[in-house]
């Protein structure tokens, strides 16, 4: 049976921006899109802006709810981007993007100053990849109202952490999110502002990654929406060892199992395929009725 997360007393109903979801049985789609030279899956090639507001406006033609935007690659192998160059290049876009859709908009960084910059460029949210290093992000979303997603990431930013250990990694994975969690609503950010991330791949090796992912649903009842960021990422290349331009069909397996988990939001490369396999794990769990019929009738 599929996981139904307990979304606790602030309720399935989430307010984001100018869209309303019902995780209890809605699944949102989020469409990644990086203004940045190195990204592991496009090589930059929505670095300039146009390819980028065209990746936005495509994304969102092909169904995706949400779209998140970056300007720094979180692997600490990539080059250094300055506080004002990531400034320059998500703020820009994220203007444009408000400007061409209503879909939810979230700014991918670990800067506050950055994030306080797109959230009054019209963003929505702020996806935050190094789980709250700078405790100001959370008091920044809560003096704006905005929502965070607080991400699984032990290392500091742009740090590399060499042979990662876990003795549980579900069990210390949730142990920080509601650590982080007490450090955010201590800030004051509101409980239905917070979307929480196990991150795959963030300081954890394919074992970890698989474990996570096999386990998911015991991070379902931690009482906030849970969003699984598994699109082409390492642990499934490494398990089938196949190239990264071969993964969608293992992606999309990854997808739907990660929904029945519990994922309640898919941060995704692959929108058409993302969405196509939510909406139909929705319909099978009699959440979404049929677009059409006719078969038999």
């Amino acid at each position: 049976m599929p996981v139904v997360p307990d979304l606790g007393p602030h309720g399935p109903v989430r307010r984001i921006g100018s869209r309303t979801f019902d995780f209890s049985r809605q699944v949102a789609v989020m469409a990644i899109v990086n203004r940045t030279r190195d990204s592991f899956y496009d090589s930059g090639s929505t670095f300039d802006f146009d390819p980028a507001l065209t990746a936005v406006r495509q994304a969102v033609a092909l169904g995706a709810d949400w779209v998140d935007i970056g300007g720094v690659p979180f692997s600490p192998i990539a080059g250094p981007v300055s506080e004002q160059e990531e400034i320059d290049r998500v703020v820009p876009l994220v203007q444009a993007a408000r400007r061409a859709t209503d879909a939810v908009i979230s700014v991918d960084t670990f800067r506050a100053a950055v994030a306080r910059e797109a959230l009054r460029a019209g963003a929505d949210a702020i996806n935050d990849t190094s789980g709250l290093h700078d405790p100001t992000m959370a008091r920044l979303a809560a003096a704006e109202d905005a929502t965070l997603i607080i991400c699984h990431s032990k290392a500091a930013p742009l740090a590399k952490l060499a042979s990662p250990k876990y003795h549980d990694v579900v069990a210390e994975v949730r142990e920080f999110l509601l650590d982080r969690i007490q450090v955010a609503r201590d800030e004051g950010l509101a409980a239905d502002r917070i979307i929480v991330d196990p991150g795959h791949d963030l300081n954890k090796n394919t074992h970890h990654s698989l474990d996570l992912t096999r386990r998911l649903g015991g991070l379902a009842d931690l009482g906030y929406p849970l969003l699984a960021a598994v699109s082409n990422k390492d642990f499934i290349q490494e398990t089938l060892d196949l190239t990264k331009d071969k993964l969608l069909a293992a992606t999309t397996a990854t997808h739907v199992f990660c929904i029945l988990q519990g994922a309640r939001i898919l941060r995704v490369h692959d929108v058409a395929a993302a969405v196509s396999a939510a909406r139909m794990t929705e319909s099978i769990l009699g959440w979404r009725p049929p677009s059409r019929t006719g078969h038999n009738l």
